[in-house]
């Protein structure tokens, strides 16, 4: 997973107070995210003809023990129940009429080519971790590596309030001297840890380079002088999402505020909404935008929520302990 996004400070962005931790349901402790952004999307219609064969087994004993899935509404396939990322309102009994003994014929055997065995891989037990909620990014067949996060280096510049800023790829030979030094401050090695020779920082923007353009590195320049950097990457690609319930194409970020002279003024949540916003102006298939700054880092906090990002839960993650901020595409004219 990539290092936290750090050093956004807020500048005069009011700090608003973290809810205190609680433990919820699910496991986790800290307030659960919105319901409405988990909710059981099951769609339990039935075509006419396997509401036909259920009818012949209507008087059959139930003979299988595993969960029914629906079928798939039109131009959408379903995903088996148990491949699905959990969601913190994932309690089914509290769905009406989602009783299934009261299901006739609950017999998969019925149903024609349902024997699991026929399915390819679909050996649970040979994939490691299989216990734990498969996340979105577990489920993708092969990646279209033009069409990950449509190319965000190629996005044009935008007008802001202090000054017209744009994403600008990385360029080791040119841009290295100037991230490790920012890698480097106090500041920022705290949340990044990435301090050290050059030679880490550039180990850490290869990696990203060399990928399958899941995660994309960037130089952000206001007025033509760089002055910050970002990764703009997919979250339910991530690991990221076996911690949170993602939803398809969710975009994450992480952002670094380079100069001393440039934080604590208000940059941060300029910049982040703004980045933001080019995200849901370019990518129509992503609903959110998202990001996990560690609990500890207030400023980076406050910057998000003025950048029009709510506080969605606490996530225990393998490095940190984080905040998911969420910032959502039906909101973003509203916050």
């Amino acid at each position: 997973m990539p290092p936290t996004d750090a050093s956004a400070d807020a500048g005069p962005v009011p700090v608003h107070p973290v809810p205190p931790a609680h433990s919820d349901h699910s496991g986790r402790s800290g307030p659960a995210e919105d319901t409405r952004d988990c909710e059981d999307t099951l769609d339990l219609r039935l075509p006419a003809d396997l509401l036909a064969l259920l009818s012949q087994k209507a008087t059959a004993p139930d003979q299988g023990s595993g969960d029914l899935s629906a079928p798939a509404a039109p131009g959408r396939a379903a995903a088996p129940a148990h491949d699905r990322p959990a969601t913190l309102d994932d309690d089914r009994s509290a769905v009406p009429g989602h009783d299934r003994s009261a299901v006739p014929g609950h017999d998969r055997s019925a149903v024609p080519g349902h024997d699991r065995s026929a399915v390819p891989g679909h050996d649970r037990s040979a994939v490691p971790g299989h216990d734990r909620p498969v996340a979105v990014h577990d489920q993708l067949g092969p990646l279209d590596t033009l069409d990950l996060l449509d190319q965000p280096t190629g996005w044009a510049p935008t007008e802001t309030p202090v000054g017209t800023f744009r994403l600008v790829p990385v360029d080791i030979a040119r841009d290295l001297p100037v991230i490790s030094r920012w890698m480097n401050d106090p500041a920022v090695a705290a949340f990044w840890q990435l301090a050290g020779s050059s030679a880490r920082t550039e180990d850490h923007l290869r990696a990203q380079l060399a990928g399958d353009g899941r995660s994309v590195p960037c130089l952000g320049s206001l007025d033509g002088t760089p002055m910050s950097y970002w990764e703009i990457y997919r979250a339910d690609l991530d690991p990221l999402a076996r911690h949170y319930p993602a939803r398809p194409h969710d975009t994450g970020l992480h952002v670094l505020i380079g100069e001393a002279a440039d934080r604590g003024r208000g940059l941060g949540s300029v910049l982040l909404r703004a980045v933001a916003d080019l995200v849901l102006d370019h990518r129509p298939a992503c609903a959110r935008v998202v990001a996990e700054p560690d609990l500890r880092n207030t400023p980076s906090l406050a910057a998000f929520l003025g950048a029009g990002f709510r506080y969605a839960a606490e996530l225990d993650l393998p490095a940190k302990r984080a905040a998911l901020m969420i910032r959502d595409r039906p909101l973003r004219h509203l916050m």
